[in-house]
């Protein structure tokens, strides 16, 4: 929790992938997998790929990124090739800067009578914003 003038600046402080030298990547749970499968099926665009990532912003530092990506991956991109449930070839991909904060976590989808969508599980987020929408590490 911050007080008085302290200000944090996200950009400043040690990615947590780098504090522990491990290798950086991501989990795809085999929900969500079977939920971007089908939503690309749905777009008309199964060779699409979903890029996850981080934005800088928010009420505490960052927000996550979710979209779909029409075109190759990036040449610095972190590629992850899956298969869902059902068959259908999914692949998801990462830039570098923002695998550093996301290496770990868990990309799953949940489903309740309320509400659906795609979840973060990520072990290196601190603390959230009561909206929902932005964390810290």
């Amino acid at each position: 929790m911050m007080t008085g003038t302290e200000v944090s600046n996200p950009a400043a402080e040690t990615p947590p992938a780098e504090k522990t030298g491990k290798s950086l990547s991501i989990d795809v749970s085999p929900k969500a997998v079977l939920a971007v499968a089908r939503q690309l099926k749905k777009r008309g665009t199964p060779e699409a790929s979903l890029r996850v990532g981080l934005r800088g912003g928010g009420c505490s530092g960052f927000t996550y990124v979710i979209e779909f990506h029409d075109g190759p991956p990036r040449p610095k991109d972190r590629v992850f090739d899956l298969t869902s449930a059902d068959g259908s070839p999914v692949r998801v991909v990462v830039d570098p800067k923002s695998l550093l904060y996301l290496s770990g976590t868990l990309l799953d989808w949940e489903q309740t009578l309320l509400k659906q969508g795609f979840k973060f599980v990520n072990p290196h987020e601190k603390s959230g914003c009561g909206c929902g929408h932005s964390f810290s590490v």
